[in-house]
């Protein structure tokens, strides 16, 4: 599978990068399935709370006498009969979250790219830095690749930081580094944009 390497202003340079790995092409789509089930399950905060009755601050006085009154027998003021009375088995706070192989997060991700580079929707930047933060380069850029009312996702080295200042007032494009780079946000995308670099820290390529 070659993937061609485009410069900025979208022409081709001639050259290609070719994926090494034929693991990817068995279909594994549960691993894609639990690393986005398990990405969604850590969002989760799971602070719910209710009091029970021993943690109700009240009187521990019994509010009448256990029989004769001719009604039920209630106990103080913390039964959970009662208004802000505590809470017969309420919410207590637990945690969603589950573990995964690494190698499994590594692969659920490379499995994702490598259907969307099927479906043609990779594109691969030789590398550059901007020069000046404006949001008209990026804007320039996405115009150059046709890729215009379309959720991206570019994924930039770390370093540079005029990208990320560029892009921020874009709805509908994402900028992350490599090392912040999850499930999530390449399933939430509709084209994925590397650059040259980048790609080839994911991925075994033959250089061509």
């Amino acid at each position: 599978m070659k993937l061609n390497i485009l410069k900025k202003n979208g022409l081709e340079t001639g050259r290609f990068l070719k994926i090494k790995n034929d693991s990817l092409k068995e279909k594994k789509n549960h691993i894609i399935y639990l690393e986005i089930k398990r990405y969604f399950s850590a969002q989760r905060q799971g602070t719910n709370k209710s009091k029970e009755r021993s943690e109700i601050t009240g009187s521990t006085k019994k509010i009448q006498r256990q029989k004769g009154s001719g009604n039920a027998r209630k106990g103080n003021i913390k039964n959970p009969l009662f208004r802000s009375g505590g809470r017969i088995f309420g919410p207590k706070p637990k945690k969603f979250n589950f573990k995964l192989n690494k190698l499994f997060k590594v692969l659920a991700k490379k499995l994702l790219i490598y259907f969307k580079i099927k479906k043609n929707k990779v594109k691969i930047l030789e590398d550059f830095f901007l020069k000046k933060k404006k949001t008209f380069l990026i804007k320039k850029l996405i115009k150059t690749l046709n890729l215009e009312k379309k959720k991206l996702l570019i994924i930039i080295n770390k370093k540079d930081k005029n990208f990320f200042i560029a892009s921020r007032n874009l709805k509908l494009l994402n900028v992350i580094s490599i090392e912040e780079l999850n499930i999530f946000y390449l399933a939430n995308s509709d084209y994925l944009i590397f650059f040259e670099s980048v790609f080839k820290k994911l991925f075994n390529i033959i250089l061509c």
